[in-house]
């Protein structure tokens, strides 16, 4: 890939090269390369993306009730996990089935496609501010996504 065919995300660990048609992010690709383990995606379990997907829009839907949520913002994340339950986005999980972190880097990849779909929503450009969103996510009952919208 050329220079043109990736974005530059930045963390505390610094910076990486995400594809810039990916809806996943940093923690995802880092995800990738650290935890090579078995070679088989999280993608290949379409349920379990669907659950994931499932939970991020209850907890949403709950923090719009609690008024911890605006309503713009609720609307972006429910839509982009109601595509995900749809069935779409499903190769935006390419997180090794067999992870070392507890199912931190299944969390995050969700967070960040979520974050990600959820800025196109509200027409914003992907990775602009995902891993602050992703991680705001993961943060708000642990089940995440929030303040940086």
């Amino acid at each position: 890939m050329t220079t043109e065919e990736y974005r530059t995300e930045h963390d505390l660990l610094g910076d990486e090269k995400v594809p810039v048609d990916a809806y996943y992010g940093i923690q995802t690709q880092r995800a990738m390369k650290n935890f090579d383990i078995t070679g088989v995606p999280i993608s290949h379990f379409p349920e379990l993306i669907k659950a994931l997907a499932m939970v991020k829009k209850s907890c949403a839907l709950a923090n719009r009730d609690l008024g911890h949520l605006e309503r713009k913002k609720m609307h972006a994340i429910v839509t982009a996990c109601d595509e995900i339950i749809e069935g779409k986005l499903h190769d935006q999980f390419p997180v090794d089935l067999i992870q070392g972190g507890a199912g931190t880097s299944t969390n995050m990849n969700a967070n960040e496609v979520i974050a990600n779909r959820g800025l196109e929503i509200m027409g914003k450009k992907k990775g602009t501010v995902a891993y602050c969103l992703a991680f705001a996510i993961f943060s708000l009952l642990n089940l995440n996504l929030i303040n940086y919208f």
